[in-house]
């Protein structure tokens, strides 16, 4: 499931996406345009600055903006900056990979190999869809 956070953080690129090439765009028009709390909005627009894919000015014609090509961003680039993996389990993870407690043996775990092909899937999902791709309202 994904965090709070990174839900947050997807609607703000996916906002700032909108408006790419347009100049800074304020905090509060982000927050309450995507209905987010501003104080976590901007611990989590400082997040994805400091991982270079949020630029900022102060001032009163100050704001955010995307620092890359809304084609430049994958959802599954967001999902790991802000959540830290795709893995929906600690030994699934590719690059903070944990032995699960109470577990078998990861050789003989067919979780363990399930929640790898689920890891791939995602990630060739997530990988593959870009900011700059508009999302249809109307999928369930």
């Amino acid at each position: 499931m994904l965090s709070q956070k990174t839900r947050y953080a997807i609607r703000a690129l996916q906002h700032l996406a909108d408006q790419y090439g347009q100049g800074p765009v304020p905090l509060t028009d982000i927050a309450e345009t995507q209905k987010i709390p501003a104080k976590f909005l901007t611990v989590i627009l400082s997040e994805l600055s400091r991982e270079g894919l949020v630029d900022t000015q102060r001032g009163r014609d100050g704001g955010y903006w995307l620092a890359l090509s809304p084609i430049d961003i994958s959802y599954g680039d967001i999902v790991r900056l802000t959540r830290g993996s795709l893995a929906l389990t600690p030994c699934a993870s590719r690059f903070a990979h944990e032995t699960c407690a109470n577990c078998l043996p990861e050789s003989e775990c067919r979780l363990h190999r399930l929640m790898l092909r689920v890891r791939d899937e995602t990630a060739r999902v997530l990988d593959g869809i870009s900011l700059a791709e508009p999302v249809p309202l109307d999928v369930e």
